[in-house]
C-alpha cells in the first residue's frame, strides 16, 4: 500500500507518552472528555465487548489484552500512516457528503497508550480501537497492530487501513441515519445482539462502508499493492464472531454474536467496494447477511 499518496490529516491528537496531545487547532486533549457523554451513546470497535470500558452505554469493543508500544523515533511512521489513511477517508467522504447536498463533519483520531478517557468513558488499551458518537472521535493504541499480528496474522498496511475505515464507518452510518433502527434499539434498551441481530447489522454496514472507501480511494490514488485486497479480507475474516469463538476453543454461539461471521464481514467489506456506493451498504433490511 503507497500510502504515502494520501493527503495527512491533522485531526489526529497525539496523546501517547512523551507526546503532545495535537488537533488541528494546537489544543490539548482535555482530560475530562467523559464528561460531554451523552445519554444512550454507545461506543463502537471492530471486534468485540472488553470488560474494562467504564462508559454511560453498552460498550462493543475488543476483549484481549495488548502490549504497550515504546515511543521511538520510528513511531512516527506509524503516525504518518495514521494521518495519512485519515486524511484519505476525509477526502473520500467528503466528496460522498458533497453528491449528496450534505457536510461531512470531519472525526478526530486520538492515539493512546494504557488508557484514555473518552467521550463515552474510560477505556485501557485492551479495548482495542473503537469509535464512540459523543464527541466524534476514533481511539486507537498502536500497540493493537502488533498484537494483530502476533496472535492474528494480520499482516499488512492496508489491513490496518481496513480497521481505520471501519471505525470511520461507524461515523458515517450515525451521520446518514443508516443504522438508525440500531440506534433506536439502544435508546429503548432493546436486544440487539445474536445472529442476524441489530448490533450485527451495524458493523456488517461499518465494514461495507470501509469498502466503499478502499473504492473511492483505489480509484483516486491508485495506491494498492498485490495483496493488500487479501489482507484486509484476512483482517476481516479473523475478526469474525465465529473465528473469534473457536480460536479461544469455546463454543461457537450465534446468539452472542456481535459482529458477524467471518463470511458476512469478507462479503460486506467485498460488497462495499465492488459499488463504491453507500446506498449498498443497506445490513437492516438485507434478507441474508
Amino acid at each position: 500500500m503507497l500510502w504515502n499518496k494520501a493527503r495527512r490529516s491533522k485531526n489526529v491528537n497525539d496523546t501517547r507518552q512523551g507526546k503532545d496531545a495535537r488537533t488541528l487547532t494546537g489544543t490539548t486533549l482535555a482530560a475530562g472528555l467523559a464528561a460531554v457523554a451523552l445519554a444512550g451513546a454507545g461506543l463502537y470497535s471492530t471486534l468485540d465487548t472488553p470488560a474494562d470500558v467504564i462508559a454511560p452505554a453498552p460498550s462493543y469493543t475488543l476483549n484481549h489484552p495488548l502490549p504497550q508500544p515504546s515511543v521511538e523515533p520510528e513511531e512516527d511512521l506509524q503516525l504518518m500512516f495514521v494521518q495519512s489513511v485519515l486524511g484519505d477517508t476525509e477526502d473520500t467522504w467528503q466528496q460522498l457528503f458533497a453528491q449528496m447536498g450534505r457536510d461531512y463533519p470531519l472525526p478526530t483520531l486520538t492515539l493512546f497508550e494504557n488508557g484514555v478517557v473518552s467521550g463515552c468513558g474510560f477505556a485501557s488499551s485492551s479495548s482495542g480501537p473503537f469509535y464512540c458518537p459523543s464527541n466524534q472521535q476514533v481511539y486507537l493504541d498502536l500497540g493493537f497492530f502488533n498484537k494483530l499480528e502476533q496472535q492474528f496474522a494480520v499482516v499488512g498496511d492496508f489491513a490496518r487501513a481496513y480497521i481505520i475505515a471501519h471505525e470511520i464507518g461507524h461515523h458515517v452510518q450515525l451521520e446518514l441515519g443508516l443504522s438508525e433502527p440500531f440506534e433506536k434499539a439502544l435508546l429503548e434498551q432493546q436486544p440487539v445482539s445474536g445472529d442476524g441481530g441489530l448490533e450485527v447489522r451495524a458493523e456488517l454496514q461499518a465494514d461495507c462502508l470501509a469498502g466503499v472507501w478502499a473504492h473511492h480511494a483505489q480509484q483516486r490514488l491508485d495506491w494498492m499493492e498485490p495483496g493488500d485486497i487479501e489482507a484486509a479480507l484476512h483482517a476481516a475474516a479473523m475478526f469474525g464472531d465465529d473465528q473469534l469463538q473457536a480460536s479461544r476453543n469455546a463454543k461457537v454461539r450465534p446468539e452472542t454474536f456481535s459482529h458477524g461471521t467471518s463470511r458476512q464481514r469478507v462479503n460486506w467489506f467485498k460488497t462495499g467496494f465492488a459499488s463504491g456506493l453507500p446506498e449498498t451498504c443497506d445490513t437492516f433490511t438485507a434478507d441474508v447477511l
